[in-house]
């Protein structure tokens, strides 16, 4: 008869023998059924409610606008954050001489999808978690365009996490109902800024969407293209084949010029970009021809050029966000980059520790904008300047 702790340890390290087996069994069906798995989580089992149109004067409403001017030091877009002499790799660069030359120019950003929900397709304006995860993302963000003139960041009614992952009918009426929003709040953005000044146009995955569909629906064609210094839709994939056709703008090939689209989308390595790579060969293009298998545009933010490579060094300063993700720090030299000539994804090297919103993959799609936030500060004055040498009258 077995004493009663050998009985005791046989069970625990049959316990354990277990867990570990069921581990290995989750791991695997997490690395085999991500996807699913994800959609099961996030897209939305609910029918599309459609959704009641703002009023014609919505956006006149400050309240309407995470940014926008007026907000004085409580604009989030307003934020700058601090080096940190400990920890960058490199000497901080200074404040240009020429920074009070900064010219005028306004960006109209918009912020990236914080509804996470899957018990409806679009976020309400009033649901609380959805608008305060928006406002942290505008410090993060739209803070690296703060030497603007004029800053614009909307609310709006955004489709949910899950509409990017499935093709479903409502997932594209969730994001025809969310650019509703954004083409009214751009409008009056375009009403309040002077004729004379350049704009920027920005946004962040669903707001690199409606980058897009602004520059296909609503600007190309007409007066205010020329007014467009600079479109930064960045972590949208855009197809040199099928997409930056439509947009009625080049791809910025190099850090000097002007009127472009600059966009990228960041892996660390070793990367594993299968659903990102996926999402993008199922969707058509913009000309509804097949996107599978055509180059992506990469602007490498280093270097402001297409298709670019640079070392650390060549880094400015990557935000990196605290816990809660309502503060911040730049460190200079951090994060190298080069865009990957067989993916046109963008690669940054080993994997920096920026928190815990990396997703599978190791995909930094949440990060790509903090990495690069002092390049792409200082890229967007350039491109304004050689927009105005451009126009010299």
């Amino acid at each position: 008869m077995p004493l009663p702790w050998r009985t005791t340890l046989r069970k625990f390290l049959y316990i354990v023998a277990f867990l570990i087996v069921l581990a290995i069994a989750v791991l695997l069906v997490l690395r085999l059924y991500a996807d699913e798995l994800t959609q099961m989580a996030l897209v939305p089992d609910v029918e599309f409610t459609e959704q009641d149109a703002l009023a014609d004067n919505a956006y006149q409403d400050p309240a309407m606008w995470f940014s926008r001017p007026g907000k004085g030091v409580n604009d989030p877009a307003r934020w700058q954050p601090a080096f940190s002499e400990e920890l960058s790799t490199r000497a901080a660069p200074e404040e240009p001489e020429d920074a009070q030359d900064t010219p005028r120019f306004a960006v109209f950003f918009i912020h990236p999808t914080s509804f996470l929900d899957n018990d409806a397709w679009n976020a309400p304006l009033d649901h609380e978690d959805s608008q305060n995860r928006a406002r942290l993302m505008v410090r993060g963000m739209a803070s690296a365009f703060n030497r603007a003139s004029e800053i614009w960041v909307p609310r709006y009614r955004q489709a949910t996490y899950g509409a990017f992952l499935t093709d479903a009918p409502e997932a594209g009426r969730a994001l025809d109902a969310a650019y509703a929003d954004i083409e009214q709040a751009f409008d009056f953005f375009i009403d309040s800024v002077p004729e004379d000044t350049p704009i920027v146009l920005a946004g962040h995955s669903q707001g690199g969407y409606h980058v897009v569909r602004l520059l296909t629906e609503r600007l190309k064609g007409t007066p205010l293209m020329e007014r467009v210094a600079v479109a930064y839709p960045v972590g949208m994939p855009i197809s040199i084949e099928t997409d930056l056709p439509a947009l009625g703008l080049p791809a910025c090939a190099t850090a000097q010029q002007a009127g472009c689209v600059a966009s990228w989308a960041s892996f660390a390595e070793p990367a594993e970009p299968g659903q990102y790579l996926r999402l993008y060969n199922e969707t058509p293009g913009i000309d509804g021809q097949s996107r599978t298998d055509t180059p992506i545009v990469c602007v490498n933010p280093l270097t402001g050029s297409l298709n670019g490579s640079a070392d650390a060094e060549r880094n400015l300063g990557t935000l990196v966000p605290d816990g809660d993700l309502a503060n911040g720090e730049l460190i200079a030299g951090a994060v190298p980059a080069r865009c990957d000539p067989d993916t046109g994804i963008l690669l940054i090297g080993d994997p920096p520790d920026l928190g815990q919103y990396v997703l599978p993959g190791n995909n930094y799609h949440v990060y790509d904008i903090p990495l690069f936030w002092r390049n792409l500060q200082q890229d967007v004055v350039n491109r304004v300047r050689a927009w105005q040498q451009a126009r010299p009258s």
